[in-house]
């Protein structure tokens, strides 16, 4: 399993937010390049980076610091928020993302979702399910939708998408732990696909857990996890995420 060090971006700063709530954030650094530049030299292959101005206003705000992040350092950026146009899309991917991450708009867009698969590649283009009491949310996580996340897996499955990431938006940035039966059923959701988990990683412990799932119930769709606030906290570091994923 890959770790992905997330970086999310509002008004040009690192934050984190507390379940998705905008008025709950924690600023951990005024340059996302310095914090991203830290996970990188600490030996971070991945990054997960998010432009929570977009998700919020619908339209890529912060491309500049993700096309600084990619110059500047040799890691494979993901990057979502606001990726709701072809044209955005490409200009994430031209500002050297690795693959884009659709959200409100693999919900919201059947053809915008279409035509980025068909440009780009089902492996360049990943969306993000993102749920709260057991609902798809989307605009930011600002509503939710009457969608069941189980069905949105077999329904953005069918339209062929093979890569997703999850976030469990009740658990983000609280630090209370990963749920053992959400990993279970979202990695069988993702069938032959993968999904990168994310929401409550606080300790350690929570990482070996995931990790033994993969590994007892041949849950190989299980491709990684987003850990924000505790590496921001230093609650681990990336070497000792690193070893507990990979062992």
């Amino acid at each position: 399993m890959n770790l992905y060090p997330a970086i999310d971006i509002i008004s040009g700063k690192t934050v984190r937010l507390a379940r998705g709530d905008f008025a709950e954030q924690t600023v951990y650094g005024e340059d996302p390049l310095g914090a991203a530049r830290a996970f990188v030299d600490a030996g971070a292959r991945f990054l997960h980076v998010v432009d929570l101005d977009g998700a919020r206003t619908g339209e890529p705000v912060n491309l500049e610091h993700l096309r600084r992040i990619c110059s500047a350092l040799d890691a494979r950026v993901q990057y979502g928020g606001g990726l709701r146009s072809l044209q955005a899309v490409e200009d994430a991917l031209r500002a050297g993302a690795a693959r884009v991450i659709l959200g409100t708009a693999a919900f919201t867009d059947d053809a915008l979702l279409r035509d980025a698969i068909a440009a780009h590649g089902p492996e360049r283009v990943a969306v993000s399910v993102d749920v709260r009491a057991g609902r798809v949310a989307t605009h930011g996580w600002l509503q939710t939708s009457e969608a069941p996340a189980r069905e949105a897996f077999t329904r953005l499955r069918k339209k062929g998408v093979r890569d997703f990431i999850f976030t469990s938006i009740d658990h983000d940035g609280m630090l209370d732990g990963a749920s053992r039966e959400e990993a279970i059923w979202v990695a069988k959701a993702a069938g032959d696909g993968s999904v990168i988990y994310a929401g409550g990683i606080g300790e350690l412990s929570d990482l070996e857990q995931l990790a033994r799932l993969r590994a007892h119930h041949q849950l190989r769709s299980l491709a990684g996890v987003i850990v924000g606030k505790a590496l921001h906290e230093r609650r681990f570091t990336i070497e000792q995420a690193q070893a507990v994923l990979s062992g």
